[in-house]
């Protein structure tokens, strides 16, 4: 019973989008990345308009737009191109959104720890099956997701374990949150993230959001809040 393909469908969404924000870590601020990846309620908004059929109200249509005018202003957008990174935190929160979204129905018909379970288990399969692909085909495009194996040296194994230990527990609560209420609300609470992310990447050794960055991370942050007013 149930909808097994949806369950899977929520894993691969949530492990794609993983993939593309710790991609995004390693070539961008720490704080860009964690605000492209909280460009997530407002991609949720839409989507559980669209599928879930969710009502959003007027102001709720204000602050989508106004989301999307601050990752224009995050990417720098000129109406020639974007980067790479630009793409893939899009993306991060696009798959994002459709894994916070599926689990509104997936709610219906699953208890929280086996919706968790389905994207914890595409979690360890998806890097097994990429890592030996990368044994045989080089994807300089894909690389975010298509890399070989390399073997993690003595100091690194205490944050890995921390790294695992952490994202179970904000895995099992975030889909307890979302199951719990509408799909276009949760989001907005973790929105302090970005200032921890500012001052611990500062810390990293990155340098403060210059202007255009920073604008737009108060237009997405402000924009969340918005989204957060959905009514039926």
């Amino acid at each position: 019973g149930g909808k097994p393909f949806l369950l899977i469908f929520r894993g691969v969404a949530g492990f794609l989008a993983l993939l593309m924000f710790f991609y995004n870590i390693s070539q961008i601020s720490l704080a860009e990345a964690m605000t492209f990846s909280k460009t997530s309620p407002i991609f949720t908004a839409i989507f559980a308009y669209i599928f879930v059929k969710e009502r959003i109200s007027f102001q709720g249509w204000i602050g989508v737009f106004i989301g999307f005018i601050g990752i224009l202003f995050i990417t720098k957008f000129d109406g020639s191109s974007l980067d790479k990174t630009d793409w893939l935190g899009i993306l991060c929160g696009v798959g994002a959104g459709l894994a916070y979204t599926s689990i509104r129905e997936l709610k219906n018909y699953y208890e929280n720890r086996t919706i968790v379970l389905s994207f914890m288990t595409i979690g360890t399969i998806g890097p097994i099956i990429l890592m030996i692909t990368a044994e045989f085909y080089e994807a300089t495009t894909f690389d975010f997701m298509i890399a070989p194996f390399t073997l993690p040296q003595a100091s690194d194994i205490v944050f890995i374990v921390a790294l695992g230990l952490f994202s179970t527990f904000a895995q099992i609560y975030m889909t307890k949150a979302y199951s719990s209420a509408k799909a276009g609300i949760i989001g907005t609470i973790s929105y302090s993230n970005i200032v921890f992310s500012i001052i611990l990447g500062m810390f990293l050794g990155d340098a403060f959001p210059d202007i255009w960055i920073f604008l737009g991370i108060l237009l997405i942050v402000y924009s969340g809040i918005l989204v957060s007013k959905v009514k039926s």
